[in-house]
């Protein structure tokens, strides 16, 4: 018995097609950039992982010698798993025989099976470790090219200088390992070499207490020094965040034109309905067949937006593969980030989205009485009803964003906040613009224009929600053109500043006085500035102490927020420091306070200012070079920035200090290359998400197309009464675009505003929630001026095409077809 009414209901499509792919359309193509994105994101928190391992020294933190010759003693890399540093990783460079006549040195990594962070050597380490057997010598693995270089084979061993053999040797097959590595368990290292020691420990990270704690572990010649690509890491956090965001937005737009789609189906069955309840079919078997019909449309919709969001993601994973490339320097994976886990959660979703989206035109088509039912209803008939309610909702998620807002904030709570506003305002459009079309049709003199708000208003019984749509598309395209644009305009200043400096040198405590003396002398270089810090732990965690001199680079490298008036005057002469932003929004600290930083610092210190500091995850403080002299002399660690002329070629002095000074690499960094990868990153993995966002605006304004198809359809009658009244194809063509037109210029009005307020809640509560800091919002007009007329444009044209198809027909002819 069901399986008919099942048929009668599907029927239904046979007669509007075109309906059936606007439902098909809501949620496949919502469905597949959830998909693409979540694939996407998962890219992105791989590759910058896998990014930093294919560096010498992949891990962020590093300790090593003081002196380039030392090396660290194999006790201590025991001494730091014992006491559950089990994120670090050792390294040892070691010279092997080979059989060409150049001496060859390869770098042993030493692989601990209770390693607890995600090297890319853990995958060898697996074949390490079933090769070995007990009481075996634990096995080494040999990159490939390494062992056709020198002649290795498969249980072999290999040779160091000192005649010492090692092995068995296991071939990496797997083409993980680089030309001159090679994995071994850590406990090789002491039979590798008489000295034992290690070149350098590298290590994952860790929360900042435990970094203090390693930190005062280190005996005297070692240093802990820290990655700078890893400040880039937030980065990569904030972009993961801004596309996750883009796609759940995407998302919520696919289910509008899903709800709306399912609404004018329903309303459209309403005789086919009472006509099959008059028949005897109760409202459970109906409510049966529904639930078939939907679940029906839901797993092809989902099939579909899984296989189209593979394509999306195989089509942009490229694009952020080379961005951060360019910062982590060659991650050139191609993999793409699909996975069962993230399909199902897109399916779970789906279920509940169009669930929800269907649970008020179900109830409305199932409790009506089935004598009114089987008669001829207008689609406006229901309208002011479906207003008022949708106008009440957005009251309350108003009133509940506000509640939130004024209360203390979290990074969830943030994210509430623009949700509940987004479906507010978007549940409250329909209604203001429905509200003024009628004030409009019912006060206007000229019939024809009278005539034509009333019609407006009457179209958006099936406009309404695909308008809610657009709108929102709109809304996510100004916020993240805005808050992109900020982002890049804040990033580019701040590291500007922050790399002011053409090269930087990070010498020994001891040598600095030495090294700056005879860089001083050098004419290839205008200005040395000193840098010097410390960490000390106090109540509030682990504090970073920094100094500054007092030129004019110096102080323009520090990207100041809000001061004191003569800030500078008092921090180079009074007891006074500038702090962090996210330190100050931590501690809530306002300038013209006192604080006490506790130890050798001591009590009773001047904030002057705060300034912004995107790339530290620890509470940080400025203070005058004198005053950090004072307070740490002879301890902490000191970096040197290099001001070069225009004509000076960085790469040429960074040679020449490192030949000088016997530097290892990491000692000395040109900056002002990272500050150009940075940017790079910006503008190219950001651009994923602007094309992501117009992808949304595409499905809003196919939305749109579509709806007004299927109302034209709907509205056939009507159409063919004008025509048989002398109202020109043209005219008809005219008013629908100029109908959509006056939707899209209202949509915009408030999208506009809408779209700002979003970027100001993802700037001033996520990200400073999320990351500590804020920035300045930059608008760009020109940017917004393109995306509304484009838009416009589109619009008109979707108003216009359905109407096209119907004009060419005769008006007789339109009105017979349509009776």
């Amino acid at each position: 018995m069901l399986w008919p009414i099942v048929k009668a209901l599907l029927g239904h499509y046979r007669r509007y097609p075109f309906q059936l792919l606007l439902v098909w359309l809501g949620l496949t193509l919502g469905v597949s950039l959830l998909v693409g994105v979540t694939s996407i994101s998962k890219h992105v928190r791989q590759n910058s992982v896998t990014g930093e391992q294919i560096l010498a020294d992949p891990l962020p933190l590093k300790v090593r010698a003081k002196k380039p010759t030392d090396l660290i003693p194999y006790d201590f890399y025991t001494q730091l798993q014992k006491e559950g540093f089990t994120q670090c990783v050792p390294f040892k460079q070691v010279p092997v025989n080979t059989n060409i006549a150049s001496r060859k040195t390869v770098t042993f990594v030493g692989v601990d099976p209770r390693i607890t962070i995600p090297v890319r050597e853990v995958t060898v380490a697996e074949h390490l470790y079933k090769h070995t057997k007990k009481g075996e010598v634990t096995p080494i693995v040999v990159s490939s090219s390494l062992a056709k270089t020198i002649g290795l084979d498969n249980g072999s061993y290999l040779s160091v200088l000192d005649g010492k053999k090692v092995g068995p040797v296991v071939i990496d097959n797997w083409g993980v390992l680089d030309k001159n590595e090679v994995i071994s368990n850590p406990s090789v290292f002491k039979s590798v070499d008489n000295n034992g020691g290690v070149s350098q420990i590298a290590c994952g990270e860790m929360e900042p207490d435990k970094v203090f704690v390693l930190k005062n572990m280190l005996p005297t010649g070692l240093v802990l020094s820290k990655n700078s690509r890893s400040e880039l890491e937030s980065i990569t956090k904030a972009f993961h965040m801004n596309l996750t965001a883009v796609g759940m937005l995407s998302f919520l737009v696919g289910l509008f034109i899903f709800y709306q789609a399912m609404s004018l189906s329903m309303a459209q069955r309403q005789r086919l309905v009472g006509i099959l309840r008059q028949t005897g079919v109760s409202g459970w078997q109906l409510t049966q067949a529904l639930l078939i019909e939907l679940f029906a449309l839901i797993l092809v919709s989902w099939v579909c937006g899984n296989l189209l969001g593979m394509c999306l993601s195989y089509y942009m994973i490229p694009t952020v593969s080379q961005s951060i490339g360019f910062v982590y320097h060659g991650a050139d994976t191609f993999a793409n980030g699909w996975s069962w886990q993230s399909s199902c959660t897109s399916l779970y979703m789906t279920i509940a989205g169009a669930l929800l989206a269907c649970i008020w035109p179900a109830i409305r088509l199932l409790r009506a009485q089935p004598i009114r039912l089987a008669k001829r209803l207008s689609l406006v008939r229901f309208a002011s009803i479906e207003f008022a309610i949708q106008t009440l909702l957005a009251i309350m998620f108003a009133l509940i964003a506000i509640i939130l807002y004024i209360a203390p904030k979290t990074e969830h709570t943030g994210f509430a906040i623009i949700v509940l506003t987004l479906l507010s305002v978007a549940m409250f459009t329909p209604f203001v613009i429905w509200k003024l079309f009628t004030f409009l049709a019912n006060t206007l003199r000229t019939v024809k224009v009278r005539w034509f708000f009333s019609d407006a208003a009457a179209s958006m019984s099936y406009r309404g929600v695909a308008t809610m749509a657009f709108m929102l598309a709109v809304a996510a395209n100004v916020g993240v053109e805005t808050t992109v644009g900020s982002f890049r305009h804040t990033t580019d200043s701040w590291l500007s500043q922050r790399l002011a400096a053409d090269l930087y040198v990070y010498p020994d405590a001891a040598r600095v006085d030495s090294i700056t003396t005879w860089l001083e002398k050098q004419p290839e270089i205008s200005q040395v500035w000193q840098r010097w810090e410390k960490e000390i732990l106090t109540p509030s965690g682990p504090l970073q102490v920094v100094s500054t001199g007092f030129s004019a680079g110096e102080l323009g490298s520090i990207p100041i927020k809000q001061t004191l008036p003569n800030f500078w005057h008092l921090l180079k002469t009074t007891k006074s420091i500038l702090i962090s932003e996210s330190m100050a929004n931590k501690l809530d600290i306002e300038p013209g306070e006192k604080v006490d930083l506790r130890g050798s610092l001591g009590n009773g210190w001047n904030v002057v200012g705060v300034y912004y500091d995107y790339g530290n995850p620890y509470n940080q403080v400025i203070i005058s070079k004198d005053n950090w002299l004072k307070a740490f002399s002879g301890t902490g660690s000191v970096s040197l920035g290099l001001k070069l002329p225009k004509w000076v070629n960085p790469t040429i002095i960074e040679k020449n200090i490192e030949v000088k000074y016997h530097f290892s690499d990491g000692r000395v960094f040109d900056n002002k290359s990272i500050h150009k990868k940075a940017m790079s990153l910006f503008d190219r993995t950001f651009e994923v998400a602007d094309t992501l966002g117009h992808i949304t605006l595409v499905i809003a304004i196919v939305g749109i197309f579509f709806a007004t198809l299927a109302g034209e359809v709907s509205r056939q009658r009507h159409i063919s009464l004008l025509r048989c009244f002398g109202v020109s194809g043209r005219e008809i063509i005219l008013i629908g675009g100029l109908q959509l037109l006056c939707f899209g210029i209202l949509s915009i009005i408030i999208a506009m505003p809408l779209g700002l307020l979003l970027s100001h809640f993802i700037v001033n509560i996520v990200i400073e929630q999320s990351f500590g800091w804020t920035m300045k919002l930059q608008f760009l007009p020109s940017q917004y001026l393109i995306t509304v007329a484009t838009v416009m444009l589109a619009l008109m044209a979707a108003g216009a095409i359905p109407v096209l198809r119907m004009i060419r027909n005769t008006p007789m002819k339109l009105l017979k077809d349509a009776i």
